[in-house]
């Protein structure tokens, strides 16, 4: 079992929408060249099978390639581009934080490290072991194998994320199984956010519900997110703008105000901030690509 079976069992099952038969996993590829792709990063793991990427936090760039993986450990906006060389093939897993929570409470006194408690950065990069590697195989297998999969799947998944949990990312892992954690405190604030991005907050606000001084949130939300929360609100605002103007080219200022701009000025300086071009010409440039890719499909 090597980085070369997973290549090809990636190949093999890769679909359009990069959904798999297993549920939570997904096989990822885009090919190099391709337009950077915005979007919220999920709770997941990834590794790289081939290629590389170059993803965008933020002000923090993280690269990672063959025998890599990634954790996020918070839903967080991302730029992500494919490396040069090549196409990018990878494994996606979304990590369920109430089967690592049982896994905490079945581990053996001394199983575990210690918990430092800090929230570590939303998104790690590290190499995979070749056990890690391994049971991965293993769970692609039963894409071959459906009628194995309601009995095995289950226990390899398991299986991952303890390797994760006792690996060099063990810390940030735990912590998404620890209810009052200080990463679960701010993954709430996250997840708030992203599911009120149009409304206005007080920080003290979010920083009361967690639990947190202002200082201590601020510290904490940084760590995770690589930003302020106002800026997060912004990321996430900006990405709704961009799916809403691919359907309304012609009403930027109703798609700005739709989500959270009361200035039409301001919503387009920003866009062309984030996504290098005017909304009005980065709309007629989507539109563009989802019209030829409608023309092509036979």
């Amino acid at each position: 079992m090597s980085l070369d079976e997973l290549r090809d069992l990636l190949e093999r099952h890769a679909r359009p929408d990069q959904s798999t038969a297993i549920d939570g996993v997904r096989i990822c590829w885009a090919d190099p060249g391709a337009e950077p792709e915005y979007s919220m990063s999920g709770v997941m793991l990834a590794v790289i099978a081939q290629g590389g990427k170059r993803l965008a936090l933020g002000e923090r760039v993280y690269e990672y390639g063959v025998g890599q993986y990634l954790v996020t450990s918070a839903d967080l906006p991302v730029t992500g581009r494919v490396a040069p060389g090549g196409r990018e093939l990878g494994f996606g897993m979304t990590l369920e934080p109430a089967v690592i929570a049982e896994l905490m409470l079945q581990a053996g006194p001394g199983d575990l490290p210690r918990s430092a408690g800090s929230p570590r950065p939303g998104i790690m990069v590290s190499e995979a072991s070749a056990e890690l590697i391994d049971a991965i195989v293993r769970l692609l297998r039963l894409l071959d194998r459906p009628r194995d999969r309601r009995v095995l799947v289950p226990l390899i998944k398991r299986e991952i994320l303890w390797l994760l949990m006792t690996g060099e990312q063990g810390e940030a892992v735990r912590q998404l199984g620890l209810a009052d954690s200080s990463l679960n405190h701010i993954t709430r604030a996250v997840d708030w956010i992203r599911d009120n991005y149009t409304e206005a907050f007080r920080v003290e606000d979010l920083a009361r519900s967690s639990g947190m001084s202002v200082s201590a949130f601020h510290r904490n939300f940084q760590s995770v997110t690589a930003m302020s929360p106002i800026q997060f609100q912004k990321q996430i605002r900006l990405q709704a703008a961009r799916l809403l103007l691919a359907n309304r080219p012609h009403d930027v200022t109703g798609v700005g105000h739709r989500v959270g701009y009361d200035s039409p000025s301001q919503f387009s300086r920003e866009y062309k901030r984030q996504f290098g071009v005017p909304p009005s010409t980065d709309a007629a440039r989507t539109r563009e690509r989802v019209d030829h890719a409608s023309a092509v499909v036979p």
